[in-house]
């Protein structure tokens, strides 16, 4: 079983490169990295924005880790992006995710992934219009697929999400997209599950099962987000918090649908009100758990 850890946790916290390589490193024990745009915004000034996020793969490799993927974060989460109801925003959408592409490729990494956005009420109430945004969007990962190519990207991972306002929500959901875009891509395009969206019981029910998601979808996912959360919301509690992501529940789905080649990024989102020692301390308690979860 692979660990990896989405740099998350770490957002208007620890914004020094060298110093937060210093800390994943010394402090969490990890190797596997994975980039949160939260860091540096792909819409920033291409000269300023490169030379930043050379800097952090200089300073993540001089420690002796690897940066494996750059991941959309909170704030382009917040858009609509591909799903987005005009033309208009849509086209913005797809400028964003090329930069976003560019800003990878400058970073001297080949996997990006990102959720794909989110429709209106209107359009996700409307069968037709639901099925219209969703061949868009298709469209719209063929051309970035093509255009990530060319940049030197080998993999796009699309974040299956827990709302009914976007896709993929569930695991069959998510299984029909990656039909429909296999074999039409210039790269593999794959899914990447995450623990917190998958066990969200309001929404999915009894499709809130982490090993139905994993079986379903196992030759498609690129990669899993992990973190710790009751169900009844998306929590991105790290694991001093008590949940339902337990030690046995993570060895038996992780082993029983092959997925021990693929790494689980530990995903914690704080509240920005929480204290950096707070934060620090849980990040570093979380780690020590999940590397005895992994190692066993």
């Amino acid at each position: 079983m692979k660990l990896g850890l989405n740099l998350s946790f770490a957002t208007k916290r620890w914004l020094n490169p060298e110093k937060l390589a210093e800390m994943c490193k010394r402090d969490f024990g990890v190797r596997y990295i994975q980039f949160t745009w939260d860091l540096i915004d792909p819409w920033w000034p291409e000269a300023q924005r490169d030379a930043l996020a050379q800097r952090y793969q200089k300073a993540f490799r001089e420690q002796g880790l690897e940066i494996t993927a750059t991941f959309g974060g909170l704030a382009s989460y917040t858009y609509a992006q591909l799903l987005a109801p005009t033309k208009e925003e849509r086209e913005i959408s797809h400028a964003f995710f090329k930069r976003a592409i560019d800003m990878t490729a400058a970073m001297g990494v080949d996997v990006i992934g990102t959720p794909i956005g989110g429709m209106t009420h209107e359009d996700a109430v409307d069968p037709a219009r639901r099925n219209e945004l969703y061949h868009i969007a298709l469209d719209y990962l063929r051309k970035l697929a093509e255009y990530g190519r060319e940049k030197g990207i080998k993999e796009i991972q699309i974040e299956a999400t827990p709302l009914a306002t976007e896709f993929p929500h569930s695991p069959k959901e998510s299984l029909h997209l990656m039909k429909d875009l296999d074999g039409t891509t210039a790269i593999p395009v794959k899914l990447l599950i995450d623990w917190g969206h998958a066990l969200y019981k309001p929404l999915l029910k009894e499709e809130a099962d982490m090993e139905l998601w994993l079986k379903t979808c196992a030759p498609y996912i690129g990669a899993i987000h992990i973190q710790q959360t009751d169900g009844m919301l998306d929590r991105h509690w790290d694991f001093t918090k008590e949940g339902i992501v337990t030690p046995d529940l993570i060895k038996k789905a992780t082993k029983n649908a092959g997925a021990e080649n693929i790494i689980q990024y530990l995903e914690v989102v704080t509240a920005f009100e929480e204290f950096d020692d707070v934060v620090y301390e849980n990040m570093k308690k979380s780690m020590e758990f999940l590397k005895d979860v992994f190692k066993q």
